[in-house]
């Protein structure tokens, strides 16, 4: 196991079968009175890809899992949105928003704001600047089980269960904006 809240144990490098978990992630929002952007993450790593993962936002009462969780409504044809922390948005967060004809969303967790573009309630979530495999492990399975890019703001793959565990960056969007964020990410 993989976990904020756990001491790590080298062992899981040789393992076939990891969780990673995040037990709280926002917890800055969890502890503000009325907020709904909090999660809780849990996924499963197994030979060398994300197996498994599901979010939780239980101020939603709301749980989205692989397989089930179903693709992003279509585009509502309004200007795009692109989710950022609201406390380390991106450096380059402006350009990209801008280089889509769109706006910037602040929001709390990693999960909230994955799971706000697997909803549809926004066209992309791009982060720089710090988070770790437990962060971004159970949304980014879920993301891509519903049919969505995610890849690093380089457009590597995301890799998990590494010796080190920090993996600073991330794009999570529609297929079809990827290449442009990431164009606009490498210009900024």
């Amino acid at each position: 196991m993989l976990s904020e809240e756990a001491v790590d144990d080298a062992a899981r490098l040789d393992a076939e079968r990891v969780w990673i978990i995040d037990p709280l992630d926002g917890t800055r929002e969890f502890s503000e009175e009325g907020r709904s952007d909090w999660a809780v993450h849990v996924a499963l790593w197994e030979r060398g890809a994300l197996a498994a993962g599901a979010v939780a936002l239980p101020a939603l009462d709301l749980v989205l899992a692989t397989p089930s969780v179903s693709s992003p409504p279509a585009s509502d044809g309004e200007r795009p949105r692109v989710v950022v922390s609201r406390s380390r948005p991106p450096d380059f967060a402006a350009a990209v928003a801008s280089a889509l004809g769109g706006d910037l969303v602040e929001m709390g967790s990693a999960g909230a704001k994955t799971l706000a573009v697997v909803r549809g309630e926004a066209d992309a979530y791009v982060h720089a600047g710090g988070q770790y495999e437990w962060d971004s492990a159970a949304p980014v399975a879920v993301a891509v089980a519903a049919g969505l890019h995610a890849s690093r703001i380089d457009g590597a793959p995301l890799a998990y269960n590494q010796r080190d565990v920090y993996l600073p960056d991330l794009v999570v969007c529609r297929p079809e904006l990827a290449d442009q964020i990431l164009k606009a990410i490498a210009a900024a």
